[in-house]
């Protein structure tokens, strides 16, 4: 009876082992077994996977073994074709030819010299032999380069022998995971696929000798030339072109709607004149005293005396104006952010239609690096501190629009449900419920965009923003690394006192209710 319960188990785990593996299933069936029954590492050994490597594994649908052993591989094969081909003297022997040449030159000027009886003939020789000098001593490193050839192509066997090594016991535990996989999902790949397997020994014939060639330059050269030849790679093929025509293309943009740029920089330089008359104009012990008392109101006496002590920093350190500056480019950059991200932010949350369609837009303004920013905003908008702005918009609109969305998703259905049935109108649905509930994430994307807008304000300062990020930008210039510093503290105390007076504030709105 004890056996009558086991033996189907056994057949159908065999059967299963077949369906998958479709090739050589009594070996897969037992490597399984052994690998299922270790209890340490199981020493599974594939014979097959020595021999032919990576192809292995994308003819078993095992990609990602493919491509990292090819990967791996690759290395093994440089260093072998360096060994073999590379001629890794080459380019000092170039040299080598270059100053022979000059040596014979210049001798036969300090000879000319000499005959003529002129006294600067000795300081000609002395030249020529320095130049002999320097070419003995490349040639003595281009040999010693030749002779680490032999040494380049041992390591590049014994690496890739190694590597062989390595699949071969790594296959099957590998393989033995992808079933495991298969059985809860059956619709992944299975079995030994031949076209896979040629496909991958296609794309090994285009990836390695190309390496290879990157690698060498002697006798595989030749093979490869009119191969490689073929693909354009001078700047001026492509490059020169397209740039010239965005260029043109900014140009035009700039003079037909020329008024509407100048309008939003008009727009953005009265806020930011209205700003700067408070924060900068106002003598600092009074702008002081108000936000140290707002703090404490708004998070409590532990930020209020952190503020305290950030602001008399600034003002003892003469920062003061230019920090006032700082933060009145990031409050009017940080109001536009928040003032169009948290909008956007709940809509693509309710429609995921909408957020699909705005990602790749999202991705591009987040990952495009930030100096390049500055290149459009220069086009069209002219340099100053209302482009800074804008610039600034551009880079740190994402996160609060990002999590304000991942906010409004994580809200219970069940508890939007619930609020329908008891009669909710959209509007109140909204405000009660689900911005209460996603406040912690929109409150995240409130701080990140606040920071990223920091960050992007002293970069601004590249095209004429000033505040405390032209300090930073002319301690680089002359290398003044206590101006750096000291200006440095300045952004981060400006940064840490708006994060933690907002971040203070929604705590304790949090704790009272």
């Amino acid at each position: 009876m004890k056996e009558s319960g086991i033996v189907p188990e056994a057949n159908e785990l065999g059967a299963s082992i077949k369906d998958f593996v479709g090739t050589n299933e009594a070996y897969y069936e037992r490597e399984f077994d052994k690998i299922q029954s270790a209890t340490k590492f199981p020493w599974s050994w594939n014979r097959n996977v020595a021999l032919v490597g990576p192809f292995w594994g994308a003819a078993r649908g095992l990609w990602g073994f493919f491509w990292t052993f090819m990967v791996l591989e690759i290395l093994a094969f440089v260093q072998i074709g360096k060994g073999l081909w590379g001629e890794l003297g080459a380019d000092k022997l170039a040299r080598v030819d270059k100053l022979t040449e000059k040596y014979t030159e210049t001798f036969a000027q300090a000879e000319a010299a000499k005959l003529a009886g002129d006294s600067g003939a000795d300081q000609i020789f002395a030249r020529a032999e320095n130049l002999k000098k320097v070419a003995d001593r490349l040639l003595e490193e281009a040999a010693a380069a030749s002779a680490g050839a032999t040494m380049f192509l041992v390591v590049g066997i014994i690496l890739l022998i190694a590597l062989r090594v390595v699949q071969g016991f790594y296959a099957n535990i590998r393989y033995e995971k992808q079933y495991l996989t298969w059985r809860a999902e059956p619709q992944t790949l299975s079995g030994f696929n031949w076209y896979w397997g040629a496909f991958s020994g296609i794309l090994w014939l285009i990836i390695v000798p190309l390496t290879l060639y990157k690698f060498t330059v002697a006798k595989i050269s030749p093979v490869l030339a009119p191969f490689v030849t073929q693909f354009p790679v001078e700047k001026k093929q492509y490059f020169s072109p397209i740039s010239t025509w965005m260029d043109e293309g900014f140009d035009s943009i700039s003079l037909q709607f020329g008024d509407v740029f100048d309008g939003v920089v008009a727009s953005i330089r009265a806020v930011l004149d209205g700003l700067e008359t408070i924060f900068v104009g106002t003598p600092w012990p009074v702008v002081m005293t108000v936000v140290v008392v707002t703090a404490w109101r708004l998070a409590g006496p532990r930020i209020a005396i952190f503020s305290a002590a950030a602001l008399a920093y600034l003002g003892l350190c003469g920062l003061w104006e230019t920090s006032m500056i700082t933060v009145a480019l990031l409050g009017a950059a940080a109001f536009l952010c928040l003032l169009m991200g948290i909008p956007l932010g709940i809509w693509f949350g309710k429609s995921k239609r909408a957020y699909n369609a705005a990602l790749p837009v999202l991705d591009f303004m987040q990952t495009m690096p930030a100096f390049v920013y500055l290149i459009p905003i220069i086009a069209f908008f002219g340099t100053g501190k209302p482009p800074g702005v804008l610039a600034t918009l551009i880079f740190g609109m994402p996160p609060v629009i990002r999590l304000t969305a991942l906010g409004m998703r994580g809200v219970p259905e069940n508890t939007k449900e619930a609020a329908i049935a008891f009669g909710c109108t959209k509007w109140t649905l909204l405000k009660d419920i689900e911005l209460p509930l996603a406040m912690p994430s929109i409150m995240t994307g409130i701080n990140q965009t606040i920071l990223m807008c920091l960050s992007m304000v002293v970069i601004a300062s590249l095209i004429g923003a000033k505040g405390l990020g032209q300090d930073v930008l002319v301690a680089l210039q002359y290398a003044a690394k206590g101006q750096g510093m000291l200006a440095g503290l300045a952004i981060l105390f400006v940064a840490m006192v708006i994060d933690r007076i907002i971040q203070g504030y929604y705590q304790r709105s949090v704790t009272r209710h």
